[in-house]
């Protein structure tokens, strides 16, 4: 059992945060943050840096601001780096990309044309649809992984960082199950050596910032750090991980809704879940090997929410299914619909329909600053291995080996909330109060 952390190492210096993927997420997540910085936007969205979290009884009346309550590095300290397959700067992806309206992107104009990538560890077996321009060439993925490693030691002694973090923003690669190379760190480090198949570019960087001992939060659904080699790898280098697939729209409202209809005893028939989607990533999800893994993490937060073996009469024959559409005319502008046909009392048919316009980008940026900000703070506090506590950003949450995830919103909301007060050595909220009872 984990003990209490004893010390919190102070957010001092600057916090290098790396991002495998400069793409649409990554520059609108770096684009807000550096207007936060100059106090011309809001990072609405973002847990650490808009909500507050209860410490001691209601009647103290105390209820500060996470980033207030919890020592995380300041917003004033990050600095952004990034791998990409493409050689654009930030600046003009953020362009491309069409996310953000121009009054913002020419506000910090000067500060993302600074950023350029480094070249990406790319094998297109695993992302069939995009051809990269601006890639590594190396011998082995061995020699990829130290081709990575020692772009982390460059950027952070050129930035005089004094610590990094990691967030994979880089595209959904094809669905790998975990085979032999994933067991071990010797059967792993042997699979680099020989060129694996089932090592994956996204594996590469993962690897790369476990052996430099920078935490690493997954994004995206593929095979990433949630393989055993990957876990005793994070734990002998005192690193903490988390992940997978950053949960954002119509994934979002399931584990919102969900919950609600199980918590009223409501059944359910059937889910029916499309969306569209124009930008990269419904271009890469246009294939289906790519469209399968996230199937896998899409299809998996019902069954493990209304857990059907638990409520035969409930939720025992629900017909559960998900589509996603590439539609370039929409951009970034993903559009969901979700039809649920439900039955309440003596099974009386009702039915919800969901029509969520959302920005996929503007739901993933504050996920990205939240993850490195926590994830940071979980290394000062000398954390490692898997993070389950950050499940509540995640479409399929890493957990223990002998758990199942958790998905319930409100579950994960106060499993976030009770590990920081935890950490801070503040007493735990159960939301009981008995002592007010007559």
């Amino acid at each position: 059992m984990r003990e209490r952390p004893q010390t919190i190492r102070p957010a001092t210096g600057k916090l290098a945060v790396l991002l495998p993927g400069l793409g649409a997420v990554a520059t609108t997540f770096i684009a807000g943050v550096l207007l936060a910085r100059k106090g011309l936007a809001k990072p609405i969205g973002s847990l650490t840096q808009m909500g507050t979290i209860r410490l001691g009884k209601r009647t103290e009346d105390r209820f500060p601001l996470v980033h207030e309550a919890v020592p995380l590095a300041s917003l004033d300290d990050l600095v952004f780096g990034a791998w990409d397959i493409f050689p654009d700067n930030a600046l003009e992806v953020a362009r491309h990309a069409e996310v953000l309206e121009a009054r913002h992107v020419d506000a910090v104009a000067a500060e993302l044309a600074q950023i350029k990538p480094m070249a990406g560890a790319f094998y297109p077996e695993y992302v069939r649809r995009l051809h990269g321009t601006h890639v590594k060439a190396a011998r082995s993925k061995a020699e990829m992984v130290e081709q990575v490693r020692d772009d982390i030691r460059g950027f952070i002694q050129r930035q005089g960082a004094e610590r990094a973090v990691a967030i994979w923003c880089g595209s959904t690669e094809v669905y790998i199950a975990q085979g032999e190379v994933h067991q071990s760190i010797a059967a792993f480090e042997a699979g680099l050596a020989a060129d694996d198949p089932s090592i994956s570019s996204a594996q590469i960087y993962a690897w790369a910032c476990l052996k430099e001992r920078v935490p690493f939060a997954n994004g995206a659904p593929n095979l990433c750090v949630d393989f055993p080699a990957a876990w005793q790898l994070a734990r002998e280098m005192g690193v903490p991980i988390a992940g997978k697939d950053f949960k954002t729209g119509q994934t979002l409202m399931k584990t919102i809704l969900a919950p609600g209809l199980k918590a009223r005893s409501l059944g359910l028939q059937g889910w029916f879940s499309t969306n569209i989607l124009g930008n990269r990533d419904g271009e890469v999800l246009d294939d289906p090997n790519s469209f399968k893994t996230k199937e896998v993490s899409k299809l998996g937060v019902l069954e493990q929410i209304l857990q059907p073996p638990r409520y035969p009469d409930l939720y025992g024959n629900i017909y559960h299914k998900v589509r996603i559409e590439f539609y370039p005319p929409r951009g970034d502008a993903k559009e969901g619909w979700d039809n649920l046909d439900i039955f309440g009392w003596l099974g009386y048919p009702m039915q919800i329909k969901v029509n969520f316009l959302c920005r996929d980008s503007i739901l993933a940026a504050p996920i990205v600053l939240d993850l490195a900000l926590l994830l940071d703070l979980a290394s000062r506090a000398s954390m490692r291995g898997t993070q389950e506590w950050l499940s509540f950003y995640f479409k399929s949450p890493m957990t223990a080996p002998e758990l199942y995830p958790e998905h319930d919103l409100f579950i994960q909301s106060m499993k976030l909330k009770n590990t920081l007060r935890w950490m801070i050595g503040e007493e735990l909220i159960t939301h009981l109060g008995n002592e007010y009872y007559d």
